[in-house]
């Protein structure tokens, strides 16, 4: 009773820290618990949306539905998401509101939902930019995500051109975007030069640009405002989620349970019905026992053809074996030296490694630092920061992050340098077997 009291409140508190633009009601969850075909659309446009704004995509609400479900469900199969029943749902959204609440609560907890929605929507007030001095280890989540693949997948081979297309196009892409970064921040550079000194803050020093906004139009401050009370309710529909997410989980258990109950019903029916659909013994049929000793004795040809074959593979396994033998013996002393050769430009690899990787480490930093612009004054010796207050604040200078890249890229650099020796090395070896080719290489 007590769940079911606090059940509702878990998922109003839900409903309401999403994103005003992607909320939905919350009898959508209660009706997609029951599979209700209503709910199936109301899904397909939330989790496109939900899914839109964590890849940093523009969605309306105008986009075709077959289109927000094809890309729904590419971002899911991108995720890692491997249960095989959603990618069978038809593309109009008429039907599978109780898979999509499974894959919707699956995206809560693999990927913390609501927590990359309220960083990515929050209201910034100050000048920020990300960064991130980690290392680029492949999340988890994402190990293994092309073992699956949907049915709109590629069917036929792509073409090479069309590739080549796409790399061009990419790289021109990137190019723009670099332009328009550094464009943007020679702007950023010359409000925070011509603000310095005029923020209250002494270690800020200076305006943002939202700041310099609100003093050139003071009336947009409303529409801020609006902005911070919305953000305020978001997250204190979080907190109150936080306290009530057991509950939601629990009732998860219970959808779970079932799915598992009627996928058990509807396959003891088909075994019901594919067992009174087998042909009962007639004894009116003369050649009914012909038909039985006939089956029984080519069953029993079958097993002694297995046993003999066994014996055969038994046997054929055992001389390739002596065979193998007696070659790695022949060729372990053509390839000592050889292998030896590797292991020595491997550990020379290696060692070149050695005093970054035994250097002490240092707390890397990620995520959204705030803008400060560097000057003279020892009151804004602040290269980042996190906080806006009087007392210091952690920071990290562009010259600390470009020197950490430049280590990354060395290190990424001799790595390459190492694998394509050793691609060369077995080019030339599948070379040396090939009759009458000769082999220049690059």
């Amino acid at each position: 009773r007590r769940r079911g009291r606090a059940l509702p409140g878990a998922v109003g508190a839900l409903c309401r820290a999403l994103p005003p633009r992607a909320r939905p009601a919350p009898d959508t969850l209660r009706r997609a618990r029951f599979d209700r075909p209503q709910a199936s659309l109301d899904f397909w446009r939330l989790l496109y949306a939900l899914l839109k704004q964590i890849h940093g995509g523009k969605w309306t609400e105008s986009d075709a539905v077959d289109n927000q479900i094809r890309f729904v469900k590419s971002a899911l199969w991108y995720h890692g998401y491997g249960r095989p029943e959603l990618y069978q749902l038809p593309s109009d959204g008429s039907a599978g509101s109780r898979e999509l609440l499974l894959a919707f609560s699956w995206l809560l907890h693999r990927l913390s939902l609501l927590e990359q929605l309220l960083a990515r929507n929050r209201v910034k007030t100050g000048d920020e930019t990300s960064v991130c001095m980690c290392e680029d280890d492949l999340p988890n989540s994402q190990k293994g995500t092309t073992e699956i693949a949907p049915e709109y997948g590629l069917e036929d081979r792509v073409d090479v051109r069309y590739l080549q297309w796409l790399n061009g196009r990419l790289r021109f892409q990137w190019r723009s975007l670099h332009a328009q970064h550094q464009e943007q921040c020679k702007l950023l550079h010359k409000i925070h030069l011509f603000t310095s000194g005029s923020h209250m803050d002494q270690i800020l020093g200076h305006f943002s640009v939202t700041e310099t906004d609100l003093v050139r139009q003071p009336e947009n401050y409303k529409r801020l405002l609006q902005l911070l009370e919305s953000e305020t309710m978001q997250l204190e529909a979080f907190l109150e989620w936080k306290q009530l997410e057991p509950v939601y989980w629990q009732w998860m258990e219970a959808v779970l349970d079932n799915m598992a109950e009627e996928g058990n019903m509807s396959e003891s029916q088909d075994a019901h019905v594919e067992k009174s659909g087998l042909p009962k013994e007639n004894l009116c049929c003369p050649w009914a026992d012909s038909l039985t000793e006939q089956i029984g004795r080519l069953s029993r040809d079958l097993m002694t053809l297995r046993d003999q074959l066994h014996k055969l593979i038994t046997h054929r396994k055992a001389v390739w074996c002596e065979k193998v033998k007696t070659r790695e013996e022949e060729l372990q002393k053509e390839w000592f030296s050889v292998t030896a050769r590797k292991i020595q430009e491997s550990v020379e690899l290696r060692l070149l490694d050695l005093a970054y990787l035994c250097a002490p480490k240092k707390k890397k930093k990620h995520g959204s630092c705030r803008l400060v612009f560097r000057s003279k004054h020892p009151a804004s010796q602040m290269g980042f920061g996190r906080s806006v207050s009087k007392d210091p604040v952690s920071a990290v200078s562009a010259t600390d992050v470009i020197r950490e890249l430049q280590m990354r890229e060395a290190s990424l650099e001799r790595e390459l340098k190492q694998l394509q020796e050793e691609c060369r090395r077995r080019l030339d070896e599948i070379a040396e077997g090939l009759d009458g080719v000769i082999c220049i290489s690059p």
